[in-house]
């Protein structure tokens, strides 16, 4: 009888004190794991590192170590990709291969980056009404004519509204549980006819406030310009940790309590951010971790499979200009610089590489060609393939050589060289600004008014649709020379190769 009474007594006791401890022991794991600025699904470098079948590999580690681990992207995967501007079953490819893999890999939630609203609003609707994740955004809005509202997914006919907040609920096995409240806000620098921007700090904040009321911890996830994210820190200086996007290289950048992380761009590298939370206390401590996405890493079957049946599409359409998509034809120490803010505003060693594979192919006095005809917004390095070169110039075009005289040609090279900051601004090769002297300078010697030049340029050029006045019509281009087929400069991307071979073998 008395072992019954203590055995009753401790039932008792245990009853009340889990009814009064509800939570368990008030402390709670959750692992974050984070992504930005991602156009490619596969291995890059000859294969030795990135590989989105790799990160899935990764996050079902960390699954394994604890079920309350969240994955996000910050911004930046649907554009611009090399497979992106193919085409599949008769309609432009535009990040549906990313949707796919990232469906496969179970992302639970994103945000919008610039490059998103790179795609039309049809072609915007199709990707987000095949996503199987979650959206949320604080300051960009559909507009439709003149009336504004969020986006949304729509699925078999229901359509759900993409919040401007999101709360993520963990749970762990002894019944304490976490509220993390999310809230999301994208530069607007792009600007297309249906996408309306609210002010991103008021947004921010306004996001901010109401998930303060309804959440243990807020954190934030944006696509803003570093500089822009410490502002965002020091206005909201309660939030822990902000996972960012839109720089393309690593940062872990500390502003007062709170840390901003940004990853490599194209899953070079991710950041697995570890938040420890203790409700009693209410105090939150984050470790960041970097890791590097390697050869080292298994690529995960299911999203290795899905990575495969596009790169065969992809390899493909690349066979259509070289014979060996994947062969390395050059291994750069230095980063190639095709990043969006620089290649349109200053001469990067990818452009003058560009130029000058133009130049050697045609034979050419000089060379240029728009900055935004390279759209790999990133940096290349180390074993370069063929497919490394048609991602950087997806849209390829033939390398025409045109005659005009010494003012004429001024013109142009004043206009690109205004045109700092846009898609106009011309990429260069002997043809450089002496800034001291206030002169171009062409081939080593001061451009000459009255000489005739004969100058290589990408067909697109010609078009007059970035250099308004430099169009076949006009009397000033006084002959223009087509490649013939069999020649290098038929393709830019093909002139390219053949002039990275030849440096390879000096």
């Amino acid at each position: 009888m008395r072992i019954f009474k203590v055995v009753f007594l401790s039932l008792i006791i245990g009853f009340f004190f889990s009814c009064d401890n509800k939570d368990g022991d008030h402390q709670i794991d959750v692992t974050l794991l984070q992504l930005n600025d991602v156009y490619e699904i596969a291995p890059l470098s000859g294969g030795k590192e990135a590989g989105m079948a790799r990160v899935e590999t990764v996050h079902k580690q960390l699954l394994a170590e604890n079920p309350n681990t969240f994955m996000f992207m910050a911004g930046d995967f649907l554009n611009p990709s090399l497979i992106g501007t193919l085409k599949y079953k008769g309609e432009k490819i535009k990040g549906k291969q990313m949707i796919e893999v990232m469906n496969a890999m179970n992302f639970d939630l994103v945000t919008f980056g610039n490059h998103e609203f790179d795609l039309k609003e049809k072609e915007l609707q199709k990707r987000l009404n095949e996503s199987n994740f979650s959206w949320t955004t604080a300051n960009a809005f559909h507009k439709i004519d003149s009336i504004t509202g969020p986006f949304y997914t729509e699925q078999n006919g229901i359509k759900s509204f993409i919040p401007e907040s999101y709360i993520i609920k963990a749970k762990d096995s002894d019944g304490t549980t976490l509220k993390i409240g999310v809230f999301s806000v994208v530069l607007p620098v792009n600007n297309p006819d249906y996408v309306q921007y609210k002010e991103v700090f008021e947004s921010a904040q306004k996001a901010h406030d109401l998930l303060k009321k309804e959440t243990d911890i807020v954190i934030g996830m944006t696509h803003l310009a570093i500089e822009d994210d410490k502002k965002l820190a020091k206005l909201l200086p309660d939030v822990p940790l902000i996972i960012g996007g839109h720089e393309h290289f690593n940062m872990l950048v500390p502003v007062g309590n709170t840390n901003i992380a940004k990853a490599d761009a194209n899953a070079r590298t991710v950041y697995i951010h570890k938040l420890h939370f203790d409700k009693k206390t209410k105090k939150a401590s984050i470790t960041s971790t970097l890791k590097p996405i390697d050869d080292q890493i298994k690529a995960d079957p299911e999203v290795d499979k899905i990575v495969n049946k596009w790169q065969v599409i992809l390899n493909n359409k690349v066979s259509e200009v070289v014979s060996s998509p994947n062969e390395v034809i050059y291994v750069a120490k230095t980063p190639l610089d095709g990043r969006e803010t620089t290649i349109r505003s200053e001469q990067t060693n990818l452009g003058k590489m560009i130029a000058k594979a133009m130049q050697v192919a045609t034979k050419a006095d000089c060379a240029f060609f728009n900055g935004g005809s390279v759209r790999i917004d990133d940096q290349i390095h180390d074993n370069i393939t063929a497919v490394d070169l048609f991602r950087a110039l997806p849209y390829g075009g033939a390398v025409f050589t045109i005659d005009v005289k010494g003012d004429f040609l001024k013109k142009i090279l004043d206009f690109g060289k205004e045109s700092k900051g846009k898609g106009a601004y011309l990429q260069r090769a002997d043809a450089d600004w002496d800034a001291e002297k206030n002169q171009w300078v062409i081939a080593g010697k001061p451009l000459d008014l009255a000489k005739k030049y004969n100058v290589a340029i990408t067909d697109f050029l010609l078009t007059g649709y970035d250099i308004p006045f430099l169009t076949h019509e006009n009397k000033n281009v006084l002959k223009v020379h087509e490649p013939a087929p069999d020649k290098d400069a038929f393709d830019v991307r093909k002139a390219l190769i053949v002039y990275l071979k030849s440096l390879d073998k000096k």
